[in-house]
């Protein structure tokens, strides 16, 4: 048999069915068409058309009746200017950055205890106690505002009935100030254990050797976390601060899930509510269009803002 005649060395083409080097320069492109596609039809589409529908405006000409009496004009910032003038929403932001102040720390503090806590010698039960925290957040919002909404109405309340039978008075937690607290008890006691995975996970990276070393100083367990710990995390505390700035300035469905209980929840309790009620109760969808930019213009820069200043800081300390 004669033996299968080689290639001559310098030769055009890709050895032994070997792919071309301009095909495995492709290659990765390729995988990233899909994402690609999707991020355009379901992101940066929509994004551009409610953009574009923001500089729009529906002009009634006559009484409105009979065909062309409506018709979709240029507005320019006709619906921007009239965004930020509406009082109803700056009252919504304001509602918004209350329930954020009570949210925010309690929720991260509340995390970072915990996953201390987990992270200490000698913890029993570690992983039941660590899936019990993180439970909560598997539940849906929705869900999880309708149990809380039914604890916190006094008819119906099993705590009501408790402090009845005990002769103490009843609040009202669906009622004024109380709101708030009882508003960000839902999100605390729903992201509190996501948070808590992050920094836990976090910690769990951190070489045994320093804890070691520091115990061989003298150190005592709580000037290990204080010194060590939460320096050591402190990359995941940004991040989950990040995140809940995100959720905060997004709050919608609590608020929407507790209105049928009380009246202190109005249809445009907070900003995303108020465009809600505009897009689809009062059928203004150009003005929606452009509280909605508005919206996600301000969760950027208050975003980005904090992680520019929080980089800033982490550089200045690594160069100390």
């Amino acid at each position: 048999m004669k033996s299968p005649a080689r290639r001559p060395h310098g030769a055009q083409g890709a050895p032994y069915g070997r792919p071309s080097r301009s095909r495995a320069r492709q290659a990765p492109y390729l995988f990233l068409v899909p994402a690609i596609v999707l991020f355009l039809l379901f992101f940066a589409l929509p994004i551009g058309y409610a953009v574009w529908l923001s500089f729009r405006k529906v002009q009634v000409s006559g009484l409105g009746l009979g065909a062309g009496a409506r018709e979709e004009v240029w507005a320019g910032l006709e619906n921007y200017a009239g965004a930020l003038s509406d009082s109803e929403l700056l009252h919504g932001a304001l509602r918004v950055l209350v329930y954020g102040c009570v949210v925010v720390p309690v929720m991260l503090g509340l995390a970072l205890l915990f996953a201390l806590m987990l992270d200490a010698e000698r913890v029993r039960l570690a992983h039941f106690t660590r899936l019990a925290i993180f439970l909560p957040y598997a539940v849906p919002g929705v869900v999880a505002a309708l149990l809380w909404g039914f604890l916190y109405l006094p008819s119906v309340s099993p705590f009501s009935f408790v402090l009845d039978a005990l002769g103490l008075p009843q609040p009202d937690l669906l009622d004024g100030g109380p709101l708030y607290g009882a508003l960000s008890n839902i999100a605390v006691w729903g992201g509190t254990g996501f948070n808590m995975i992050v920094i836990y996970t976090a910690l769990r990276a951190v070489p045994a050797e320093v804890y070691e070393a520091a115990k061989l100083d003298g150190a005592t367990p709580l000037q290990i976390a204080l010194r060590i710990k939460i320096p050591m995390v402190a990359p995941s505390l940004v991040l989950t601060f990040f995140f809940s700035i995100i959720a905060t300035l997004q709050v919608f469905s609590e608020p929407t899930t507790l209105k049928p209980l009380t009246n202190s929840v109005s249809t445009t309790w907070s900003p995303l509510m108020k465009v809600y009620q505009d897009a689809f109760g009062n059928g203004d969808i150009h003005a929606a269009a452009a509280q909605a930019t508005l919206i996600a213009v301000a969760t950027l820069v208050l975003s980005f803002g904090f992680l520019r200043t929080a980089n800033r800081r982490t550089k200045q300390e690594a160069g100390r």
